[in-house]
């Protein structure tokens, strides 16, 4: 049994959308424990101070794991790895073991730089928060996640070359299991810093599941340290654009948080819980087709052949465009459901609930955006071009803190304006709805971050843009059909279902999404969408026979 178990990850994929879905898969699994975390903290602590400072903490150190540890990227060494064995076991053992202690040094000695620079880096990015010493201690603690992180990302390109995926695709959860164990053991005994403590234990569990097999494979030795500078340029030169562009997304994410702080208490809560929330179709979706589609990405367009290159690149968006859009839809339409059935116990009261619907449904308009610019930007990769991609994300980020800067002043000076965002969204009855205009200055940034690609890819490939603006007609006007139906729907099951029970909300969402969905599927067929007749037919191959590559961390 365990021997099949195993075997599963070792066979050859059969195409792009088998593995896609096996990413899929995975990507759920993550994803699920996940939002059983965050439920246990909305509970336990609501959207306030709490988890406001423990967010807050998360940034500095997320930054650092983005940016230093993206040096050692699976998608970065396992080319590297795999031609220097192939050279010879002693090139391959001194390229691992290079890299291994350059990379060792490297994050422990910036860790300690920022260690003794957070009262500074706090006291600027956080000013509207008053537990400013709180912050500094979390994140002082929390130093250790990108050098045990890292260090595991390191020890997962080994396992990937190993074609251990069971193994590394089981991290992620260990590593949400021990964030729990922070909530219900260490919180009652440490308080405030025990919920650091368990991130610690996390990623301890991330790294220590990797490390038998590392010793085992006999392809690393942790003694003794060496250098070649010449391997170590090597690897940082092709990281650097990678590198840029996470930096670059977390310092954005770093000025929203900042400007949340002067917001409502809660707001960072808030924020964090609908990004979460959002992050669930985008990883499944986005995530699962643009890494699915890379290494044959690759391979088409090293080889020349480019019509099949453009190909690969055309029908993993059509079917991105095919799934996000409608379940973005169902986002929108379904957001307090979602969000009642997920965050709304214990702490997390009805006006927080409300809030993170409304910022939920704003964030769940740029999903497929999001989903795209993935695709794009491994299809760049696989081109060799990183630069179109770097531009776009540095753009990105600037967009995205100018246009939240300039919603905020808006709707702070704008009566009407705010008057209407409140509405449409239906909290006009609670306070802190500035959170909102972060949301939007997001959203709206990740749109015309996709529309620039789009283009791009439109000018280089004549072919591009017709046969997806055809899946995108079929695939919104689904949606919309779909959106009207479950809104319908919500209102039927409302007198069906005790609504003020967990389960009362959770079976009229599923119902009047049920409902949606169906109809949806029935506009696609008449319609004849190439995408459900291609995705009908994938179902029925035995896709757990796939080989699957697991996803790495790109954020803590």
């Amino acid at each position: 049994m365990v021997k099949r178990l195993f075997n599963i990850f070792n066979r050859e994929i059969n195409g792009l959308h088998e593995a896609a879905y096996l990413l899929a898969f995975f990507a759920f699994l993550s994803q699920i424990l996940a939002l059983v975390r965050d439920r246990f903290f909305a509970s336990s602590f609501g959207a306030g101070h709490i988890l406001d400072i423990y967010y807050s903490s998360f940034r500095i150190p997320d930054f650092i794991f983005a940016t230093v540890a993206s040096l050692v990227s699976i998608s970065v060494l396992v080319p590297f790895i795999i031609e220097k064995f192939g050279k010879s076991e002693e090139e391959g053992k001194k390229f691992v073991s290079s890299i291994f202690s350059f990379f060792s040094i490297l994050i422990i000695f910036t860790s300690i730089i920022v260690f003794f620079l957070m009262p500074f880096l706090v006291s600027h990015i956080f000013k509207g928060i008053n537990s400013q010493q709180e912050i500094i201690n979390m994140s002082r603690i929390l130093l250790l996640s990108p050098i045990l992180l890292g260090l595991s990302n390191f020890f997962a390109s080994i396992t990937q070359v190993g074609r251990r995926f069971l193994i590394y695709a089981l991290c992620p959860l260990f590593y949400n299991i021990g964030i729990i164990c922070g909530i219900f053991f260490l919180y009652p005994i440490f308080g405030i810093y025990g919920l650091a403590y368990g991130v610690i234990f996390g990623a301890l569990l991330h790294l220590l599941i990797q490390i038998p097999f590392v010793v085992k494979s006999g392809l690393f030795k942790f003694w003794p340290i060496s250098f070649d500078f010449n391997l170590i340029k090597s690897v940082i030169l092709i990281s650097i654009p990678r590198t840029i562009t996470l930096g670059m997304t977390q310092i954005s994410t770093i000025v929203l948080l900042g400007i949340a702080s002067f917001m409502k208490e809660g707001s960072i809560s808030v924020f964090n819980f609908a990004t979460n929330l959002q992050s669930v179709p985008l990883s499944i979706i986005g995530v699962s087709y643009s890494i699915a589609a890379f290494p044959t990405l690759s391979h088409f367009f090293t080889s020349g052949a480019k019509d099949k290159f453009i190909s690969h690149i055309v029908s993993g968006a059509r079917h991105i465009i095919f799934w996000s859009i409608p379940i973005s839809i169902l986002f929108v339409v379904l957001r307090a459901q979602i969000v009642r059935t997920i965050y709304g116990a214990g702490e997390f009261s009805w006006s927080s609930t409300k809030l993170t619907a409304a910022a939920l449904a704003i964030f769940a308009l740029s999903v497929t955006a999001q989903s795209l610019v993935l695709l794009f930007i491994r299809g760049y990769y696989a081109m060799g071009n990183t630069k179109k991609s770097l531009y776009t994300s540095l753009l990105t980020g600037i967009f995205s803190i100018s246009f939240s800067f300039m919603f905020v002043k808006i709707f702070e000076g704008s009566i009407m304006f705010r008057y209407f965002v409140e509405n449409l969204f239906r909290v006009d009855d609670i306070l802190g709805t500035e959170v909102l205009m972060l949301a939007f200055g997001f959203t709206l940034a990740q749109i015309i971050n996709c529309i620039i690609l789009w283009i791009t890819f439109g000018r280089e490939f004549n072919s591009f843009s017709s046969t997806l603006l055809n899946t995108l007609f079929k695939s919104f006007s689904a949606s919309i059909i779909m959106g009207f139906v479950a809104y319908v729907g919500l209102n039927i099951f409302d007198n069906v279902f005790n609504i003020n029970t967990l389960i009362g909300i959770f079976l009229q969402g599923l119902c009047a999404g049920i409902m949606g969905i169906v109809s949806a599927i029935i506009v696609l067929k008449l319609l004849k969408s190439l995408e459900l007749s291609e995705i009908w037919e994938t179902m029925h191959k035995k896709i757990w026979k796939a080989k699957t590559i697991v996803p790495e961390m790109s954020e803590l």
